[in-house]
């Protein structure tokens, strides 16, 4: 198991696994785009069942097996792990939606605009202070999503919808007393029998895409692979890294959507999106710097 960043320092280590964890999820539009033929649901029901025995390997390997017994054990802790495994669901499901039914720009902004979430979540939950600056930040984001809105008609549910789950996700997700990895192993087991009950369903109604071709039984398979690996990279990475340079590097995920959702599915950037993703990327640049700063007055 990587071990903590008691030094508050960058890690090359820790690098390259957050890098590498990342531009995987950078690159997963590409994968998603090829089961846009296949229900969102039927995709989330796969992503969860095939990460079961991904996440329990890695468990096993790296011997914390005993977490895990000791979370199933606690009812507080099987309670909030519920929470959580309510929210990345539902994160998956919009998230899936969004790629496969010619989202992806969406997508790409609910990500963008997800620390600034956080920043504000932590000041209405938390009563956390944030600086100007990053109040700043924060309205640009809102502006940003007020000239989505004001443009089509009505709010960008996809970008909100995946703000809001994953921002919520990431907030709970930090009161969970048990390591990142039995984390993520603790919501898939909770969510298996629905997922489970789900695809037998399909399968009893002849509705299942699991087994219609070989293409699709190992694009389905490979659902748990895509799934799980990157999280459970990213957890051990962001160990060895500090709070500043993790933040900064999470825009690296939505700029990689945001580039295949125009250049590779061929998504119209049409004029709000040209007003209101330099905004985001703006408000961004503000919360960054103010972020780095806040970093350095604490180490010094």
């Amino acid at each position: 198991m990587t071990p903590p960043n008691p030094n508050n320092t960058d890690s090359l280590r820790g690098l390259a696994f957050a890098l590498s964890a990342y531009v995987m999820w950078g690159l997963l539009p590409l994968y998603m785009k090829a089961l846009s033929h296949i229900p969102a649901a039927e995709v989330v029901a796969h992503r969860i069942i095939w990460s079961v025995p991904i996440a329990g390997l890695l468990l096993i390997v790296l011997r914390r097996t005993k977490d895990l017994q000791a979370a199933l054990r606690s009812p507080k802790t099987l309670l909030m792990a519920c929470v959580t495994a309510a929210l990345i669901t539902v994160n998956w499901g919009i998230y899936v939606w969004s790629i496969t039914s010619g989202h992806a720009l969406d997508a790409a902004l609910g990500y963008y605009i997800n620390p600034l979430f956080s920043v504000f979540l932590g000041a209405v939950v938390l009563g956390e202070r944030p600086t100007r600056i990053q109040m700043v930040a924060i309205a640009l984001a809102a502006g940003a999503v007020v000239v989505l809105t004001v443009a089509a008609g009505g709010l960008p549910l996809a970008a909100v919808g995946l703000t809001l789950t994953w921002g919520l996700y990431a907030f709970f997700k930090k009161s969970l007393p048990v390591g990142p990895n039995q984390g993520f192993m603790l919501e898939v087991l909770i969510l298996t029998p629905i997922a489970l009950g789900y695809i037998i369903y399909l399968t009893a109604t002849g509705s299942s895409s699991f087994t219609v071709s070989g293409t699709n039984t190992a694009l389905l398979l490979g659902c748990g692979v895509v799934t799980a690996i990157p999280l459970m990279v990213f957890a051990n990475g962001a160990k060895l890294l500090r709070l500043s340079t993790i933040g900064i590097l999470q825009y690296i995920a939505p700029t990689m959507i945001f580039l295949v959702a125009v250049f590779v599915f061929g998504e119209e950037f049409d004029g709000a999106r040209m007003i209101a993703f330099p905004m985001i990327w703006a408000a961004l640049v503000i919360y960054s710097v103010s972020l780095v700063k806040q970093m350095r007055r604490s180490t010094a």
